[in-house]
């Protein structure tokens, strides 16, 4: 391990800002940060060694390895907090525009879906993190959430229960179980969990968490968030009878004036069962 990445990770140890989500995907994009300035020749650095000059060479890398606007929006965000804990804020502009980062796009028609197939569960080794994967495909959970959730608890029959203190925002919620598929997820969910969460007894959250990780780059299994998309357009679909702009439906421009309630009661109703109660954001997944 390089001095730099040494540093860095002493410096997120000694200030635990976030969940432990974000906590670890700061450690994860900081140690990325300092592997690509080794890369770029900057040899023998410290925490405290950060300068412009560092930060335009990691942004050269990024945008000529074709990084996309979102993730160098969040690569941003953890060099920030670095400069931040090293009293050395003013070497990174407060704009991201100031360095050509454009706006991120979050409403689009193309779809984001990701499908769960079978040569994808079968590279994942750890039957805890191939289990959290199933679960986010069948009930649309965030990654925390299908690692934190206890089955048996949340099993509530017609509907699967969210505590509060597994998901985003701190929000109880409550999900439908409506196939049979959902069910047989749950169950076998369950088996595995007993009583307990999908966190093996020996383990905390943050070490499945990063196996969790590991797990899926080893397998090859990235951009998890897509099965989430995929939920929701198969869920809109259920609830309305025809599919999504996303997923090639019409827009919602041009649905007819007796097909439009039955689309914002889908698109309300979906919010509540993704945890964020603002049917605006569904158009994140939907499209619009």
């Amino acid at each position: 391990m390089h001095d730099l990445n040494h540093q860095l990770k002493e410096l997120c140890q000694r200030n635990r800002d976030g969940s432990f989500a974000t906590q670890a995907d700061r450690e994860r994009l900081l140690a990325l940060c300092a592997n690509d300035l080794a890369q770029r020749g900057f040899q023998h650095l410290n925490a405290d060694s950060l300068k412009p000059k560092h930060v335009a060479a990691l942004l050269d890398k990024w945008k000529q390895d074709g990084v996309s606007t979102g993730t160098l929006k969040n690569r941003m965000s953890a060099l920030r907090w670095w400069a931040e804990k090293v009293g050395k804020k003013n070497v990174i502009a407060c704009s991201n525009a100031e360095y050509g980062i454009d706006k991120r796009v979050f409403v689009t028609n193309v779809s984001k879906a990701k499908v769960l197939d079978a040569d994808m569960l079968a590279r994942v080794t750890d039957s805890y993190t191939r289990m959290s994967l199933q679960l986010q495909a069948a009930f649309g959970l965030r990654r925390e959430e299908s690692i934190k959730i206890k089955p048996g608890w949340a099993d509530c029959g017609s509907f699967l229960r969210l505590q509060d203190s597994w998901t985003k925002g701190g929000k109880y919620r409550e999900v439908p179980i409506t196939t049979a598929q959902q069910r047989a997820v749950l169950d076998a969910a369950k088996a595995l969990a007993e009583k307990g969460s999908l966190i093996p007894a020996q383990l905390r959250y943050r070490d499945q968490l990063n196996r969790f990780r590991a797990q899926c780059d080893k397998a090859g299994v990235h951009g998890v968030h897509g099965l989430r998309h995929e939920y929701a357009q198969r869920r809109y679909g259920e609830l309305t009878g025809w599919p999504c702009p996303a997923s090639g439906g019409i827009t919602s421009k041009q649905l007819t004036a007796a097909d439009k309630p039955a689309d914002q009661d889908a698109r309300l109703k979906l919010s509540r069962e993704m945890g964020h109660f603002r049917s605006q954001v569904t158009s994140i997944y939907l499209g619009r």
